[in-house]
């Protein structure tokens, strides 16, 4: 798998209206997560830690919506395999939301 693939990330939401953000793991443990939302942009900035900054962009409206009221967002980064049936969760945590 090309190593640009792991750089992917996509947003789960359920049927209470949580948002979960998928990506792949991280060289470093999260510390102190922060979710630096930018609606007008339809961007965001996820600090896992002061050494890991990660932009994601085209976020769409729908996902903006469902943070609207929550003050957490939990995120699940994956291990990294070539083979997708292999895939595990390396790290869950939540960081906190910031407009």
């Amino acid at each position: 798998m090309p190593s640009e693939d792991f750089e992917t990330f996509d947003f789960v939401v359920n049927d209470e209206d949580e948002v979960m953000l998928l990506l792949y793991e991280r060289d470093g443990e999260p510390n102190q997560p922060a979710f630096k939302i930018n609606p007008a942009e339809h961007a965001a900035l996820l600090r896992r830690n002061d050494n890991d900054i990660i932009e994601l962009t085209d976020i769409g409206q729908d996902i903006f919506d469902s943070l609207a009221e929550a003050d957490k967002l939990l995120v699940c980064e994956l291990s990294r395999t070539e083979n997708d049936d292999e895939t595990e969760i390396a790290n869950a945590y939540e960081a906190e939301i910031i407009d």
